[in-house]
This record gives structure tokens, C-alpha cells and sequence, in this order.
């Protein structure tokens, strides 16, 4: 309760600053922005990435840093014509790892109504669909839009989008794939809430589909406000091939699962060299005691978190304000065992709180150099525990 207030407060503040927008433009993720560059062009192609160095700091114990070619992303749009597009992004992840990260096709009737299938990313929080290392600010992306939102997530699925630009609306709303919670072993609990239970594309199975969809407001200048809610159940293979008239065999089916609420509410706001953002996530899950008691995980019923963010151009106002130089600050609280069931005792490790400062240098256009240290603390302890982290990134 005491995060939304936080964040209710947040948005009121800084809107009531603003005053009513002119030809304001509805927020683009990476899909619609690349698509949009496409014009005139058949095929399509670009990237992005970011190569980070990690150094935590202790007081009594050497550590080893830690180099990372992060993520190396190829993109690739074709326009079959003004009307049909197929994006997709493909993912090298830690030099060793690939991954589909966007298989799409869109068809456009209009700006107002576009339908889309295929893997998609799940429209929840700012940095899963603006997840481009020169959109946000820090080497790392927010622990919440890790460890409670478990970005970048993606689904496949069906649905449709548009822009209702007379009333500065835009919308998505996805028919998808859900989280695995049991494929033989369970995938859901622990420190990174849902994140292994991401199927990713990969041969994924269902059982039930779940619903995605979001609501992002830009009528007022310099602002834009999402509301985002997801909902269903996980899936599991354990219904594949089980008798319907079985009980015992669907009780134990059942209690592989869990039902899933994601409700999500951001914002971002630019005023000159000035940018603000916030986000609050909430997680409400059902069916944990029965998972937890089948499968020995300590999935928490009730998960989520909030930040809040400030960030100043120092060349503003200047020649080189073109280029900027970003000073920032972050403060974030996010906590997996908000509540629990069946008498599961609450981890406190798992309430986090985590304050990031540092700066960011745009290089050239799509090029961005960042240093930061950040500052982590659980409720197990009473002191923060330092890291310092710098970077490259870029996209083009």
C-alpha cells in the first residue's frame, strides 16, 4: 500500500506541472519505430547491444570483477507492402546463448486497428518493450524489470493494437502463451520470482491461454502514463495425455500450477532537460500452497515493487545539448515474499532495496557510454553493499 501511495504521489506531482499537449505522438517500442524507418524499403536491417564491466566492492573480501558482451541483437524488418510487415529480432545472449527474441507478422487496417501474431514482447512496465540500452539510463536495467517483471518477456500469441489518436489513447491487447510452472521440475519461485518459468518460444507448451493488455495515455505534453494487467494461469505438462474423468491424476495436474494477476502502472515525463520516471508492478498469486506443497518451491503469493527516477542532461541548454550527458538517480523496493501462504515463512532476502546514481554519455546518435555505482541492501542487513558498473552500448 505504501508503494502506491508513493507512486500516486509521484504522478500527481509532476502532473500537475503540465499543461495540455500539441501533436504529442503515441510512445513507439523498437518493433513500431524500426517498422516506421522501413518505409520505402523491402528488407530491413540493424542492432543493438551493450558489453558491461561489474565490480563489487567489499570491505573485507577481494572480488572479481566481472566482464560481459551482455546481449548483441539483430533486427530485421520486411515490408511484403504498405500494409504487412514481419519484424523479428534475434538475440546473442553472454556470447554463448541464442534466442529468438521477436517473431512477428503485422497487418495494418489503420493506425487505429493492427493485427498481430507471433513472438511477442508482453507489454508490462517502461523497459520490457523499451529495453535498447540507449533508452534507459544505468549499465543495468532495473532489478523490478528483472526479478518481478522477468524482461525482456515475450510470448507467443495473437491480438490487436492501435492508436485512438483523437483521444491521445494508445492500446494492446494479446491472446498468449503463459509461464511453464512444471515441465518435470518446477520452474517458478526463489529469488527470481517467475523469470525461469519464461518459455521464450522455445518449444513451448500450453494449457491455458492467458491475457496481455495495456493502455498507454500521451495527452498531456511531455507525458506518457501506461496501465498494464495480465492474467491466467501457468502451464503445465502434466495435463498432456491425463484421463478427464481422473481426479487424482487432475488434483495433482492442478497443484503444478498457479493463476497469475500482473497489474502495472508507469510513467515518464520530459521537460526540457529534465526526465522523471516511476513504475509500481503488483503480483497477485493464486494457488501457491498447493504448488509449493507439490513441488517443494517457496513461491510467495504476493509480489512487486516500485521505482522512482530523476535524471538531468548537464549539457542542456548548451551546443552540445544534441549529445547528453545524463546525471542520474534511482531508488527501487521490490520484495518477492510480500505475502505467503500456508504458513511459508517470509524471506526476507527477498526484500530488496536498491539506490543507483551515475552518468551517461550519448557518444553520437545510437551510441552511449554509462558508469554507475549501485547500492543493495535486503532486510536480512542494515547496511548497502556497493557495486560499480560501466558500459557501451548501441543501437542503430
Amino acid at each position: 500500500m505504501k508503494q502506491l501511495i508513493t507512486l500516486s504521489l509521484f504522478l500527481f506531482i509532476f502532473s500537475s506541472l503540465l499543461v495540455s499537449a500539441q501533436n504529442n505522438e503515441p510512445p513507439k517500442g523498437l518493433a513500431e519505430s524500426f517498422m516506421d524507418k522501413s518505409t520505402g524499403k523491402k528488407l530491413s536491417m540493424g542492432m543493438y547491444g551493450h558489453v558491461d564491466f561489474t565490480q563489487p566492492l567489499d570491505d573485507s573480501l577481494r572480488k572479481n570483477g566481472k566482464l560481459d558482451v551482455t546481449r548483441l541483437v539483430m533486427l530485421m524488418n520486411y515490408k511484403f507492402s504498405d500494409k504487412l510487415d514481419f519484424f523479428s529480432e534475434v538475440e546473442f545472449e553472454h556470447v554463448k546463448e541464442l534466442w529468438v527474441e521477436q517473431a512477428f507478422m503485422q497487418y495494418r487496417f489503420s493506425d487505429a486497428l493492427m493485427l498481430k501474431g507471433g513472438l511477442m514482447v508482453i507489454p508490462m512496465g517502461i523497459v520490457n518493450e523499451y529495453h535498447e540500452p540507449t533508452t534507459y539510463n544505468g549499465v543495468k536495467r532495473p532489478s523490478i524489470d528483472t526479478r518481478i517483471i522477468p524482461t525482456t518477456w515475450r510470448e507467443i500469441g495473437f491480438g490487436l493494437s492501435g492508436n485512438l489518436s483523437q483521444a491521445y489513447l494508445k492500446y494492446q491487447l494479446y491472446v498468449v502463451n503463459g509461464f511453464k510452472s512444471y515441465d518435470g521440475t518446477a520452474s517458478l519461485g526463489g529469488p527470481n520470482g517467475f523469470r525461469s518459468g519464461r518459455q521464450r518460444g522455445a518449444e513451448s507448451f500450453i494449457s491455458s491461454p492467458n491475457l496481455s493488455a495495456k493502455v498507454d495515455f500521451y495527452g498531456i505534453s511531455g507525458l506518457n502514463i501506461g496501465l498494464a494487467g495480465y492474467f491466467g494461469n501457468t502451464q503445465s505438462t502434466l495435463y498432456q495425455d491425463l484421463p478427464k474423468d481422473d481426479k487424482a491424476l487432475n488434483d495433482r495436474a492442478d497443484s503444478s500450477v498457479v493463476n497469475l494477476a500482473m497489474l502495472g502502472v508507469d510513467a515518464r515525463y520530459t521537460l526540457g532537460g529534465l526526465q522523471l520516471r516511476g513504475q509500481y508492478i503488483l503480483n497477485m498469486v493464486g494457488n501457491t500452497a498447493a504448488y509449493n506443497a507439490f513441488t517443494g518451491k517457496d513461491l510467495g503469493s504476493r509480489m512487486g515493487g516500485w521505482y522512482a527516477e530523476a535524471a538531468w542532461n548537464l549539457l542542456h541548454g548548451s551546443k552540445m545539448a544534441g549529445r547528453p550527458l545524463t546525471l542520474f538517480a534511482r531508488i527501487e523496493q521490490y520484495d518477492l515474499h510480500a505475502a505467503t501462504e500456508n504458513g511459508l515463512a517470509r524471506n526476507k532476502a527477498y526484500n530488496m532495496t536498491e539506490i543507483t546514481t551515475g552518468l551517461g554519455y550519448s557518444i553520437a546518435e545510437g551510441a552511449v557510454v554509462k558508469a554507475d555505482i549501485q547500492l543493495t541492501r535486503d532486510k536480512n542487513g542494515n547496511t548497502f553493499h556497493p557495486t560499480v558498473n560501466a558500459g557501451i552500448g548501441v543501437n542503430f
